[in-house]
């Protein structure tokens, strides 16, 4: 089996102009930001990609932009999550085809009440397994479907392509730590979420991997590192020094501090975000950057 994907792994923005409409070539410099970073990897049309938000051929052309501009930099996670399986299948195949590294899929929902069961879950992803990509479950509560540690086991004994899972549930650290401990070598890689703002107890729970968001993925990087490495002592001075950004970002900001910061440090032009979801407020903007300047991120100066 080749080496685990492991390390930092951000989700990228999807920029637009400050009319709303689709900014590609700003796409094009937050994937080199990423990779200035120093990021192990990077995910596009998450939830915080504001995947939701965009239409299907918008949605084609940021995975055409991505994929082309990244040319193998770095791998690329692609999001393919959908109700249809059918729509599931097809994102896949066109990411595979364009070279991604690993698909992100949620169980199947839409909405409130309409979510998959565990049998209509098991072959959505058993489908996609054939395609021949490995698959990260992210198990977050958006989806509103309890994903159980036996039921995630069970998809990484039974479907090869499952070997990876994004943990951003309540008390991440001990599903991390149960679903390790049931699966043993079936988990290839397990990775928090949330921004990182549980990272110190999920890497004591075993956490290879976290997917931040792309604000200050080069300040967690050496978190991980030092973790890895037996240096916990390390790890957890590190962490504390960048913890109070993670929560202003994950707690007042959501998606939109990273878009932010990026526009402040020259990587974007516009910090927009799409109809209905709000624009930042000046005061909360404000508390972000004076944050963010205790710390300068890359993506605070990447563009000046």
């Amino acid at each position: 089996m080749a080496q685990p994907f492991t390390g930092v792994w951000p989700v990228a923005p999807t920029p637009f102009h400050a009319d709303g409409t689709l900014d590609l070539d700003g796409m094009r410099r937050v994937i080199d930001c990423i990779v200035d970073q120093g990021a192990d990897g990077v995910c596009i049309l998450a939830n915080f990609s504001e995947q939701f938000l965009l239409t299907d051929a918008e949605r084609a052309d940021v995975m055409r932009v991505s994929l082309e501009h990244m040319d193998g930099r770095i791998p690329v996670i692609v999001t393919c999550s959908h109700y249809s399986t059918d729509i599931v299948v097809d994102r896949v195949r066109s990411a595979k085809a364009q070279g991604a590294a690993m698909v992100m899929l949620m169980p199947p929902y839409h909405g409130a009440l309409l979510k998959g069961t565990e049998a209509q879950t098991y072959e959505q992803f058993a489908r996609v397994g054939e395609i021949g990509l490995p698959i990260m479950i992210q198990d977050a509560p958006l989806s509103g479907v309890e994903l159980t540690v036996p039921f995630l086991v069970r998809l990484a004994e039974e479907i090869d392509a499952v070997q990876y899972f994004k943990i951003e549930t309540p008390q991440a650290a001990a599903k991390l730590r149960g679903l390790i401990e049931a699966g043993g070598a079936a988990i290839v890689g397990p990775f928090d979420g949330e921004e990182g703002i549980t990272l110190m107890a999920d890497l004591d729970a075993g956490a290879t991997g976290s997917m931040t968001s792309a604000t200050l993925p080069d300040l967690v990087k050496p978190v991980i590192t030092a973790h890895a490495a037996g240096d916990r002592a390390g790890a957890a001075a590190g962490y504390a020094r960048i913890l109070p950004l993670i929560n202003y970002e994950n707690r007042q900001c959501g998606l939109r501090a990273c878009k932010t910061v990026m526009m402040e440090g020259g990587v974007i032009g516009s910090d927009v975000v799409r109809h209905p979801m709000p624009q930042l407020h000046p005061a909360t903007r404000a508390g972000l950057l004076e944050l963010a300047r205790e710390l300068n991120p890359v993506a605070l100066t990447w563009g000046r």
